[in-house]
């Protein structure tokens, strides 16, 4: 295949068990169906582009986490792991998806990087009826116009972060913005759903520019954004191009006018690109934060040591959906898609990051938190970065059940 992604096949994760342990794993093995004697699941990501800091790699060695916590087997058949690098191209992602579930017999695919290579995946996945989960894309469609009996969207939504950033900063009295927006379905979806937070409580949306996934030069956009009169301008895009606007904005003196920068999709890996000077004040949502207790600290330090970064809500997204799935086919006793996920919905979500069950319409609904970014002085140590504003219940961040557009809501 043109564009051929690089595989990396982690086979049996296997980790030593108790006596007592293997003995019941042998039972549920006489009776358990799974198809070609094991369990695949598939995970394609940037691994190399604009999104590689907040997915790819670590998104992958968070789930590979989760199955080793698993004991490398389910219902006594071994976990194999599939990733791939999408290069940030739909086509290419829908191609490794066709073959991995035609010709590799993939049970689930547990993540896609990305709002557009995650829709045409997405597709393939109901195609196949075949399970999907993802946590790194936010696109709202997800949960509406495209959602499916097999779809699941877990982390978080561009109407979870529009409302709680857009909220907070309407509260605060930032009641104009410009948008400066990556040209693709999240970037587009985090634009309206935002734009439609400061619009209802009185606010206006001046004016956005919408510029390609990888732009480099944010200038202009910028200066545009700057003279438009706004107290806010909004950075709908994410991964470098975040980083790398914010940086832009320093350079041009956009906060020293006066003028507050949101980003919308901010991530703990953009304030440690950023630094501490640079980004002091930002207000970021995310799902889960590393620093929250003993049990996060700790999975975080293991995940430190093989990624060199601490994890951000895509990450651990992907680990809570890897443990949620293969709780599910234990307690299914089977890899059969439609019984497996029957389970899913049914069982509650419980791990160290993530407390939540699955929605009708494919939400996971789960808390979600603002942070503020710590100035210098008040972090104490490396990756210390933010501090907690407000908790936001489930059933507040995200979009109600009854506004949702899925035919799966509205058939009923």
């Amino acid at each position: 295949m043109k564009g051929s992604t690089q595989i990396v096949r982690t086979m049996c994760l296997t980790i030593a068990a108790t006596v007592s342990a293997f003995a019941v794993t042998g039972a549920w093995a006489q009776d358990a169906k799974i198809s070609d004697d094991v369990v695949k699941i598939g995970f394609i990501e940037d691994m190399s582009g604009v999104y590689a800091d907040i997915t790819g790699k670590g998104a992958v060695t968070a789930a590979e986490m989760a199955v080793e916590e698993f004991g490398g087997k389910v219902l006594g058949k071994p976990i194999e792991v599939l990733s791939a690098d999408h290069q940030n191209k739909p086509d290419i992602a829908a191609s490794i998806a066709r073959k991995w579930f035609d010709e590799d017999k993939l049970d689930a695919v547990l993540d896609v990087a990305s709002s557009s290579p995650a829709l045409a995946v997405l597709e393939v996945a109901k195609q196949k009826e075949k399970i999907i989960t993802l946590s790194s894309p936010g696109s709202l469609r997800i949960t509406n116009d495209v959602c499916g009996p097999t779809v699941v969207h877990w982390a978080y939504d561009s109407y979870a972060i529009a409302h709680s950033t857009g909220q907070a900063l309407m509260g605060a009295g930032f009641d104009s913005w410009y948008f400066v927006t990556a040209d693709y379905a999240f970037g587009h979806s985090l634009e309206k759903d935002t734009g439609d937070v400061v619009t209802a409580q009185g606010g206006k949306v001046l004016g956005s520019t919408r510029l390609p996934v990888g732009t480099s030069d944010f200038g202009s956009a910028l200066l545009t954004a700057q003279s438009s009169g706004a107290k806010v301008v909004a950075l709908a895009n994410a991964g470098s191009d975040t980083i790398n606007s914010i940086k832009q904005a320093a350079q041009f003196g956009l906060a020293q006018s006066g003028i507050k920068i949101a980003t919308l999709a901010g991530f703990i890996n953009d304030v440690h690109g950023l630094g501490l000077q640079e980004a002091q004040g930002l207000t970021i949502t995310e799902a889960s934060y590393w620093d929250m207790n003993d049990e996060t600290r700790e999975w975080s330090k293991r995940f430190f040591e093989r990624v060199g970064a601490m994890p951000n809500m895509l990450q651990t997204g992907t680990y809570s959906s890897v443990k949620h799935y293969l709780k599910a086919v234990e307690a299914a006793g089977t890899d059969d898609t439609k019984i497996v996920m029957a389970k899913m919905r049914e069982l509650p979500i419980e791990d160290i990051f993530y407390k939540g069950t699955i929605r009708p319409d494919g939400r996971m609904v789960h808390d979600m938190y603002l942070f503020e970014v710590k100035t210098p002085e008040e972090s104490k140590a490396p990756w210390d970065y933010y501090k907690l504003v407000s908790k936001i219940d489930g059933e507040k961040a995200f979009q109600p059940l009854e506004k949702s557009t899925c035919e799966l809501v509205t058939k009923k």
